[in-house]
């Protein structure tokens, strides 16, 4: 189950409003701050230990008026439970049953997760006809000179795009102050759950360009022989735009890297 600080921020980075409830639900856990007021207080019922012991005394009770014949000393081995699980037996289904302690050497199999310091990082993000997915790698949105100089570059590998789309900022982590136990897994999910909001507004990632190198998100990202498992999406990296801007040579060096954009744009717009 993820954990309600997890949960928050999947929420926050599909875009999604979390709502609280203003009352407790039954077997529900308490709501850590809320602004509403407190319901007026209801007369104090027993405690637990008073209601289990009527409970008891009224099945005893039960069997002494109708009585019958005394069954059979049970074998060692089938004796019922004593503690809890005597008074389950005796309650039937009155009792909500409780999950078996795990055996040690299972305790002790368990990896252990260690709190950590969430991964920072932010990405600029857009999405070409909802098709091919862009990641920039940096703070501030791309100027005019850098959104020029990708259409000029997607125009010469034959990437003709309806409109250029605009990019969109992501950031992790969403929310501030939360306790982390994994926290390259919890960002690679918070990625994945900004870009399954996105489906919404009908992006459907075929390919990923990623424009830039960074250590976070090249950890993040993995990716392996122009593939990036995280996303299932054939990908490549090369230099960041600001870098083409003010370089020839990167600019020649780009060319022959991008051999094969055209067919892979133009398959994608191919009839099934």
């Amino acid at each position: 189950m993820t954990p309600e600080p997890q949960r928050l921020q999947y929420l926050e980075a599909m875009g999604l409003t979390a709502w609280v409830s203003r009352y407790r639900l039954p077997n529900a856990l308490p709501t850590p701050e809320c602004e509403w007021a407190p319901p007026a207080p209801e007369a104090a019922a027993p405690p637990p230990g008073e209601r289990l012991h009527a409970l008891l005394d009224e099945a005893a009770q039960a069997q002494v008026a109708t009585p019958r014949e005394a069954p059979a000393e049970p074998e060692p081995s089938q004796r019922p439970p004593a503690g809890p699980g005597k008074a389950r037996a005796l309650l039937g289904d009155m009792v909500p049953t409780t999950e078996a302690e795990p055996a040690p050497e299972a305790v002790a199999a368990r990896p252990v997760q260690r709190a950590g310091e969430a991964l920072r990082f932010t990405l600029q993000v857009a999405c070409l006809d909802g098709r091919w997915l862009i990641l920039l790698p940096q703070e501030a949105a791309p100027g005019a000179i850098e959104v020029r100089l990708l259409r000029h570059v997607l125009q010469a590998a034959g990437v003709v795009p309806e409109q250029m789309p605009a990019f969109e900022v992501f950031r992790w982590p969403q929310v501030e102050g939360l306790p982390v136990e994994a926290p390259v897994e919890e960002a690679r999910e918070g990625l994945q759950a900004f870009l399954a909001g996105r489906r919404r507004r009908g992006w459907v990632p075929e390919r990923l360009l990623v424009f830039g190198n960074d250590a976070v998100l090249d950890e993040l990202l993995a990716l392996v022989e122009a593939h990036c498992p995280l996303l299932a999406l054939p990908a490549w990296q090369g230099p960041a735009l600001e870098s083409l801007a003010g370089s020839a040579e990167a600019k020649r060096a780009l060319w022959p890297r991008m051999a094969g954009w055209r067919q892979a744009w133009e398959a994608g717009h191919a009839p099934d």
